[in-house]
C-alpha cells in the first residue's frame, strides 16, 4: 500500500522523471548540430532563465513563502551544481551521441539505483528491503540495455558514460537533500544559471556552435521519430524498470523513533511535528520561518525527510 502522505511527492517525482526522459530524444536530434558541452549549457541555462522568469512572475502575486538558502547551504549546493549540473550533462550527451534515445532514457533509471547506493553507503540513510530489491531489478534492466556483444569490453563506452552521468546525478541528489528545506525554485534556478553558464562558456571556448533554429525544433519521443526499433531487450528493460518503480512506491517504513531538538527554517503547516509558538508576522499557512522542534518520541510511517534522519 502506498503511503497516502507521500503520494503527492511521488506524483511530482514521476512527472519530473517522465519529462526528463522525454527530453532525451529531443537532445538526440540536436546533437547532430551542436557539441555535447554547448548543448548541456543551453539546456541548463534555459532551465535557469525559465525559472528566473517564473520567480519574477510569482513575485508579482501571492504564493506561499519559502525558506531562503542559509549560508551553511551554499557548500552543499556548490557540490550539487558541479556534479549534477556540469559533469553529468556532458557525460550524458556524449553517451547519447553514440546511443539510442529510447535506450538512453531507460538507462537513466540507473540514477535511482546509484542514488540509493550513495544515500545508504556514503550518507548513511536508512534504505528498506523493498528499495534494495528495486535497486537490483533496475540494475538488471540497465544491464540488459547496456550489453553490447560487439564491444571490446562487452559494454559500450557510451552506455558507461550514461551510467557515469547517473552517478554524478546521484551525488547531486544526495547533496541537494542537504538543502531540501530551502525554496526549490531558487535552488533549481541557481543550479541552471550557474551550471548552464559554465558549460556554455566552456563549449563555445572549445569551438562549439549554437544549433540552427530549424534544427532546434525537436521531437517528443524516440521510437516513431528517430526510427529506433522496439527490441526485445528494450521491452524487457521497460518491464523491469516499471517493476522497480512499483517496489519503491509501495515501500512502507514505520517504527518508534526519537526526534532530537532541532532548529531550522522551511515551508510547513502546523502538523504533528510543528507545534511551535509564533510572533504574529509569519503569515498564513503554509509559511516558512525559523522554528524549533522540541524532543519527542513516537511511531508512525515516515520517509527520511528533514525531520526523520535518525539512526536505525
Amino acid at each position: 500500500m502506498i503511503d497516502l502522505s507521500l503520494q503527492r511527492y511521488a506524483f511530482f517525482a514521476l512527472a519530473a522523471a517522465a519529462l526528463f526522459g522525454a527530453s532525451t530524444p529531443i537532445a538526440k536530434l540536436l546533437l547532430g548540430e551542436v557539441s555535447p558541452v554547448v548543448l548541456a549549457g543551453m539546456l541548463y541555462l534555459g532551465s535557469g532563465v525559465g525559472l528566473a522568469l517564473f520567480q519574477l512572475a510569482q513575485g508579482a502575486g501571492e504564493r506561499p513563502r519559502e525558506a531562503r538558502l542559509a549560508p551553511r547551504d551554499w557548500g552543499w549546493l556548490a557540490g550539487a551544481i558541479f556534479s549534477g549540473g556540469v559533469v553529468a550533462p556532458v557525460l550524458l550527451l556524449w553517451g547519447l551521441a553514440g546511443s539510442g534515445a529510447a535506450e538512453t532514457s531507460l538507462l537513466l533509471n540507473f540514477e535511482g539505483v546509484l542514488t540509493a547506493l550513495v544515500a545508504g553507503l556514503l550518507f548513511r540513510e536508512a534504505v528498506g528491503i523493498r528499495v534494495w530489491l528495486a535497486v537490483l531489478v533496475m540494475l538488471a534492466g540497465g544491464l540488459v540495455l547496456a550489453y553490447n556483444p560487439r564491444a571490446t569490453l562487452a559494454f559500450s563506452p557510451q552506455s558507461l558514460a550514461i551510467v557515469g552521468a547517473c552517478f554524478a546525478w546521484a551525488l547531486d541528489n544526495n547533496l541537494t537533500r542537504k538543502v531540501a528545506g530551502a525554496d526549490p525554485v531558487v535552488t533549481a534556478m541557481t543550479k541552471g544559471l550557474v551550471a548552464g553558464s559554465c558549460n556554455l562558456a566552456l563549449g563555445l571556448a572549445l569551438g562549439g556552435l549554437f544549433p540552427a533554429a530549424a534544427t532546434a525544433i525537436g521531437a517528443a519521443i524516440a521510437v516513431p521519430l528517430l526510427g529506433e526499433a522496439l527490441t526485445p531487450g528494450l521491452i524487457a528493460a521497460t518491464v523491469l524498470m516499471a517493476l522497480a518503480t512499483w517496489l519503491v512506491l509501495t515501500e512502507s517504513h514505520g517504527h518508534e523513533h526519537e526526534h532530537r531538538r532541532l532548529a531550522h527554517a522551511h515551508r510547513h503547516v502546523h502538523d504533528e511535528h510543528h507545534q511551535h509558538a509564533h510572533h504574529g508576522d509569519e503569515g498564513p499557512e503554509p509559511h516558512a520561518h525559523e522554528h524549533v522542534h522540541e524532543p519527542m518520541r513516537h511511531a508512525h510511517p515516515h520517509a527520511p525527510d528533514l525531520h526523520h534522519r535518525h539512526r536505525h
